[in-house]
Order: structure tokens, then sequence, then C-alpha cells
């Protein structure tokens, strides 16, 4: 397996975030992928490989030119206002909710902040583009070496990127890494690709970014939007609209459910995807469905993963995984070595 790592990654280094009325230290923090990198260069998994850079306009094939820009160009902005900024992240505190208008860019930054995100919980840092760039180039160079002939890929790769729509971040995502990974497959020549979700967080950005397409399969199985984030979207009744009605599958599941109800979800995704026949399989990998989770509450065990892992191989698809959640530090290196184990298992 070829793992394309961003060596950038650590460039995005948040200091606190938002967590239940209080600042905490930050939950995505680069650890996180500097453990899953060991373990999997422990196992001999594969061959670990540095990504070529992909032109912004790849970028613009899923998110807005807008966007796209307000990312590029935050932080030098932000330190702008006051050069004190720069010991500090920067965060939204306004939003335009409902009879609120988006479709003008105020000049203030902190009024275009709040217009290009969704929570307060995601620090902008000094190196976040830099680190969400390269990983965007992790997922694309992920997608073409399946066209080139790879069985599976991994980008290895944080911040996440589920949770970032076409034009706004949130959810520790700025960039969807899952999204532009298939969108490059389809530009490769493939007719149809699915994505499966099994971050234990719904992946609305994802969702949102397809909804209306009938060429993406999004399949999610996630924690309940009723009591978990992201909460405004993830529910069983989002099918699709348009053309792309019949195409998003959403398989919503009450905090605390057990191995045994999320496996019967993923043996129902997998169906589905199957029925789908796709070209390829995007796979948005969050092990935060690990029993220890600090702020997710499934109860998968390790050894669990190998059996994610081995399923997925089942569906005898070119597969490329992508690194999401999962903040259970110590063992998030065994949890995603394990799902590509197991699907190494199956070649």
């Amino acid at each position: 397996m070829l793992a394309f790592y961003n060596e950038q990654h650590g460039q995005h280094r948040g200091r606190f975030e938002m967590f239940r009325g209080e600042m905490v230290p930050c939950f995505e923090k680069p650890e996180r992928a500097d453990l899953v990198l060991a373990e999997f260069a422990r196992r001999g998994l594969g061959r670990i490989v540095t990504p070529h850079g992909v032109p912004l306009v790849s970028l613009e094939r899923i998110h807005t030119p807008r966007y796209l820009h307000f990312l590029r160009n935050a932080w030098s902005e932000w330190i702008a206002l006051d050069p004190a900024n720069a010991g500090k992240d920067a965060f939204p505190a306004v939003w335009p909710v409902r009879s609120l208008r988006d479709d003008i860019e105020p000049e203030n930054f902190c009024a275009r902040m709040g217009l290009y995100s969704m929570d307060s919980g995601t620090p902008l840092t000094a190196g976040t583009w830099i680190a969400a760039k390269t990983g965007a180039d992790c997922a694309v160079n992920a997608a073409h070496a399946l066209h080139l002939g790879e069985r599976g890929t991994f980008a290895l790769t944080r911040p996440p990127g589920h949770h970032a729509g076409a034009d706004f971040f949130g959810g520790y995502c700025f960039l969807n890494n899952a999204a532009l990974a298939a969108q490059h497959l389809l530009d490769d020549g493939a007719k149809q690709v699915a994505i499966l979700d099994i971050d234990y967080h719904h992946g609305n950005g994802t969702q949102s970014i397809f909804y209306g397409r009938d060429d993406v399969l999004f399949v999610s199985i996630h924690g309940d939007p009723l009591t978990e984030f992201p909460f405004y979207l993830g529910h069983a009744d989002e099918t699709g609209k348009g053309a792309g009605l019949g195409y998003n599958m959403n398989l919503p599941l009450a905090a605390g459910a057990t191995p045994a109800q999320w496996f019967a979800a993923l043996e129902t995704a997998c169906i589905r995807i199957g029925s789908y026949a796709p070209d390829a399989l995007v796979v948005s990998l969050g092990v935060d469905t690990w029993a220890g989770d600090p702020i997710s509450r499934f109860a998968l065990q390790s050894a669990d993963f190998l059996r994610i892992g081995e399923r997925i191989g089942y569906l005898g698809l070119p597969t490329a995984f992508v690194f999401e959640g999962g903040y259970a530090v110590d063992e998030i290196g065994i949890n995603v070595a394990n799902v590509l184990e197991g699907f190494e298992t199956t070649a």
C-alpha cells in the first residue's frame, strides 16, 4: 500500500478549542498523524511517499474560489489587524444564521471568518493553509495512484477534512480531502465513485458537496445527530435531491451503540456500495468509534478495526483511505493500522 504522508501537517497546531463552554487544549493535534505513521512503518504495511503538489484549480473542483482565497490569506489578515495576534489562534465570533445574508462578503475580517466557518472549535493558525493544502495534495495523489493501478492507498494527513464544505470550515476541517479524492477519480475517468465515511461524526461537508449528484454515492455510519456533532445533518431521511436522489445513505446510531449494531450498519453500507458498483471507493477513515475516544461514544475495540478493513477489502474495489478523526492518541496508530492491515489481508 502506498501511504502519502503530509510532512507539513505539524504546521497546523492549534493551542485551544472551545469545548462544552470552556477553552481546552485541542483534541486534534499533530501527535495523531505521527503515531499512525510510526505504526504503519513498524508493521511494514507499505511504502511511505511524499505527494506531488497539485494546482489550486484542482481544489476549485470542490471548493469555491472565494473560500480558497480567504483561507490562503486569513492568517496574514489576522496579523495585520494587530501584530500581537501572532501569539493567538483566530476564532470566529459571528455567523450569518437564518435570515442573514451570506451572498455578500463583508470587508471586516471577523465577519468574513464567520461567513466561512461553522463552529467555534476549529482554530485557524499560522500554518493552517500549508497543512491543509499539503493534505489535499495527499488525497489527490492517493486517488491518482488508484488510476495508475494501485489496489489500495492511504492519505496520511491532518487536519481532517470531511466536515469542510464547498465554502466553509469547521469540525477541525478546512479542505475536504475525501471529496477531492473522489472528484479526482472522476476526472481521471471513473464513471462513478463511492465514499464510505466511518468516522464517529457525520461527514456533513462531504454530503453537502455531492448531495445533488449521482456520480458519487455517499454512505455514512455515525453518531445520531440528535445528540452528536455536527447536529444539523446526518439524519436517515437525507437521501439526496434532484439527480442525487437515492445516492446518499445515512446510518445514524445512538450513542453507546454496540459493536454488533455498528457492524450491522457496516454490512448495510457495503451491500449498498456493492449494488452501486462504483469504479473506486474512498473511505473517510475515522477511528473515533473506538471505545476509549474522549469525544465520541461508540464501543469498538482495537480488534474490530481489523474486521472493518477486511469487510471493506472484500468489496474488491480500488480503495483510497483518507485519515479523518480519532482522538485517543495512544491507541490511534494501532486502530488505523488495523484497518489497513485488514484490508491488505484480502488481496
